[in-house]
């Protein structure tokens, strides 16, 4: 229970509520203006994801094509951790005159959505996608996953607190260009854009997420592609971290879990994850074994509001594969809801009941996503309230679409 719910909360609590409300709120006009804040270059796409140089190759890399390195006693030399004086304006004072910790503590305490738990992440340290021969590096440490929030979802706190009038932007300045990976704690997600192509019809659609508010603590209300994920070990245990720091892995994770609505629960806690005697993991393998599913990496962006960072990852499947993989596609999972279509007040599938027998009438299976087609993506990208990292990632696939559909 918070202290606002107990009748203790502090004034300085009650605004940071305010506030807190407005950025939830107003996620995506907040992300557009503090876009431009910065090199109207580094924008992806005209879209306001933000990318440094080298972030964006100029063609798809194949996924396997990115060498990845993981030094686990990395430390981050100096960067800011959100727990500093100069953050003190986005953590209230409590009733007995301590200040919260840290931006997550109050979150924690204050507004808590129902998926909110620490775990270690892989901490972004170094990426380069521009090498040559369509190869890419990416370099990385330990963190948890509070540590991002502690810096950049302070820092959009204090943005919208400054479009209503409050002077400054000290954690923002502090934390300098985005792209400056030595300057903040950097965990990286994983957004990977689903496209079903059907070479009978030679059609493709795509498939897309609406963030639920109530469930999340980032991006809540907006779209975004799906699946999308932190790139973390699947638990705390020790034995996961080297087992599971792979790409493909974590993607094949969330696919389980955002389009299927499995339970986060791999029983990694006693022993690693076996991702080959795993029957969806084993299937999934075997499709891109056998090319009915094929995946590529677009490019690394940073959101302008909250200095989230996302690896751009498109899987074109083919329609037969993509059928019989995600027979039992949710409607609903545990961050928000799959759309049938743009303008959908439902689900776009019946959620199973707890027997793995769909309620409700049977939906459609020809044709699952939303077109992918020209009107669509200018309607995505500039006129729908999509997560940065979303727009980023549809507007480079259709710029890509000959390479990626073939």
């Amino acid at each position: 229970m918070s202290e606002g719910a107990s009748g203790g909360m502090t004034a300085d609590e009650r605004e940071w509520l305010r506030v807190r409300g407005e950025l939830k709120r107003r996620r995506h006009p907040l992300a557009v203006l503090a876009a431009r804040e910065y090199p109207p270059d580094a924008r992806v796409a005209g879209t306001p994801l933000l990318a440094a140089p080298g972030w964006i190759p100029p063609e798809p890399v194949p996924i396997d094509s990115v060498v990845i390195d993981l030094d686990p006693g990395r430390e981050q030399p100096g960067g800011l951790t959100g727990r500093e004086p100069v953050s003190e304006g986005v953590r209230p004072l409590r009733a007995d005159g301590s200040r919260y910790g840290g931006y997550a503590a109050a979150v924690a305490h204050l507004d808590r959505p129902a998926l909110f738990v620490d775990l270690p992440t892989y901490r972004l340290c170094d990426a380069d996608l521009s090498l040559p021969g369509a190869r890419g590096t990416l370099s990385f440490g330990l963190g948890s996953y509070f540590d991002g929030l502690d810096v950049g979802e302070a820092c959009a706190h204090e943005y919208a607190a400054a479009t209503q009038g409050a002077e400054g932007l000290p954690v923002r300045r502090a934390v300098g260009m985005p792209w400056e990976l030595h300057r903040r704690p950097a965990s990286m997600a994983i957004s990977t854009l689903t496209i079903r192509r059907d070479r009978r019809t030679g059609t493709a659609t795509v498939l897309l997420h609406r963030r639920d508010p109530a469930k999340v603590g980032h991006a809540g209300g907006l779209l975004q592609v799906v699946p999308v994920g932190v790139f973390q070990p699947s638990g705390p245990a020790e034995w996961n971290i080297r087992n599971d720091f792979d790409l493909w892995r974590s993607i094949t994770r969330e696919y389980s879990e955002e389009l299927l609505g499995t339970a986060e629960e791999y029983g990694s806690e006693t022993r690693p994850i076996d991702y080959g005697r795993w029957p969806f993991a084993a299937d999934l393998a075997a499709a891109r074994q056998s090319g009915a599913v094929r995946v590529s990496v677009l490019g690394l962006g940073v959101d302008p509001l909250t200095f989230a960072t996302d690896l751009l990852t498109v899987a074109v499947f083919d329609a037969p594969a993509f059928d019989e993989l995600f027979a039992g596609l949710v409607g609903t999972n545990a961050e928000g809801e799959n759309l049938a279509r743009l303008d959908a007040s439902r689900p776009a599938v019946p959620e199973p009941d707890r027997a793995g027998t769909a309620t409700g009438p049977r939906p459609e299976r020809r044709t699952p996503g939303i077109p992918f087609t020209e009107r669509t993506v200018d309607r995505l990208v500039h006129h729908e309230p999509m997560q940065a990292a979303g727009a980023a990632l549809i507007a480079l696939a259709w710029r890509h679409r000959r390479h990626l559909l073939g």
